[in-house]
């Protein structure tokens, strides 16, 4: 939802983080005579963090050019003109936007850190919930089938899932591994996607052996599984398989 709502906004956005450090840089210039040049400068990088932490890489760079911009014309001599003629400020121009850049991309690399955190917790999740299914006295086959089905299709953002008892025969296997064969050769899943053309067997073992599989449909759009994703479907078609064997199902 906050994705869509930035994604809404972004043409405002985009015209706010060029606009503010022209009202910021002004202001700085009415006091431009009692404050210290770092001073300036360190308000306008606050501005271009403020701009950062809305995780729109252009709305970063807009921020940080537009503070250089202004920065010189505000707050450097010869004042109101875009020439700049003592090396020093020259230096502190560049600086103030190469520091805005890096700030930028600081940023945006602390909220991918913390999306992957997010996403790691979640698959976390799913497995030690199908891990407390299993490590009751006595699952229900049917049910926790089902439940890890769930789980897949939501991890892998399938169209389908369903079991089989039996492993039917299928090009393409995800491996122990979380890797991904078709035929003879090897799938780079999160560059490629998962083939749509055809289902995906998802092997249920149990001691080495396999008991049954889960039978992937990704169909309507490509889907662009992580290698960590595909681990985490390998310990949830585990989970079933420890109860398949138990059962008998």
């Amino acid at each position: 939802m906050a994705d869509f709502l930035l994604l809404r906004n972004r043409p405002w956005l985009l015209v706010a983080t060029a606009l503010v450090p022209l009202g910021v840089a002004a202001l700085l210039a009415l006091v431009r005579d009692d404050i210290s040049t770092a001073t300036a400068v360190l308000v306008l990088v606050l501005v271009v963090v403020a701009a950062s932490s809305t995780g729109d890489r252009a709305a970063g760079f807009l921020a940080a050019v537009s503070s250089g911009l202004f920065f010189d014309f505000f707050l450097t001599q010869p004042y109101e003109t875009l020439a700049v003629t003592d090396p020093a400020n020259v230096e502190t121009l560049v600086l103030l936007v190469l520091v805005g850049i890096g700030v930028t991309e600081l940023a945006l690399w602390g909220r991918h850190q913390q999306a992957g955190a997010s996403r790691s917790l979640g698959y976390l999740d799913g497995v030690l919930g199908a891990a407390e299914t299993v490590a009751s006295r006595d699952p229900d086959a049917d049910d926790m089938v089902a439940l890890v089905a769930t789980e897949l299709q939501a991890l892998l953002r399938l169209d389908r899932c369903r079991f089989a008892p039996v492993a039917p025969d299928l090009r393409t296997v995800v491996q122990p591994d979380g890797t991904v064969r078709q035929g003879s050769r090897e799938i780079e899943a999160g560059r490629h996607g998962l083939p749509t053309d055809e289902e995906i067997l998802l092997p249920v073992r149990s001691g080495g052996r396999v008991v049954g599989a889960f039978v992937l449909t990704a169909a309507t759009a490509v889907r662009r599984p992580g290698r960590e994703q595909l681990r985490v479907a390998v310990l949830l078609a585990d989970q079933v398989g420890s109860v398949v064997a138990r059962t008998g199902t």
